[in-house]
């Protein structure tokens, strides 16, 4: 967020700079060197907890409290699964992997009907 967005922003909620620092937990002056974009003469930028807040605030949320345990459970069940079905396409792709390379090592071998020779012999250096 751009020290101009942070004012649109701000403006747009229809906020002083004592309520937006209110709003978001700051002093009035940091409010202040945010939509400056420098402080003390050096560059400063809206840290990314700041603009998030922005946001949750234009969308209604005051409060946040984290998922309810239902939540939190569902999520770390779909996070096992996730993992398990991962862990099982790594496996199937190890799988697949052999099977390329075996035959492809057949087809290196074979006469060029498809049929493997009796004997397979070094080729010999020259």
């Amino acid at each position: 967020m751009e020290p101009a967005e942070f004012r649109r922003w701000r403006k747009w909620m229809g906020l002083s700079q004592k309520e937006t620092a209110a709003a978001l937990g700051l002093k009035r002056r940091v409010v202040q060197y945010y939509e400056k974009g420098e402080r003390d003469g050096e560059p400063l930028s809206v840290p990314r907890s700041v603009w998030l807040a922005c946001h949750a605030l234009a969308n209604g949320v005051s409060s946040y409290h984290g998922p309810s345990e239902e939540e939190a459970a569902v999520r770390q069940e779909e996070r096992a699964l996730e993992k398990k079905v991962l862990k099982k396409a790594r496996r199937l792709q190890k799988e697949a992997e052999k099977e390329a390379v075996a035959a492809l090592n057949v087809a290196e071998v074979s006469d060029g009907e498809g049929q493997i020779p009796e004997k397979i012999t070094e080729p010999t250096a020259e």
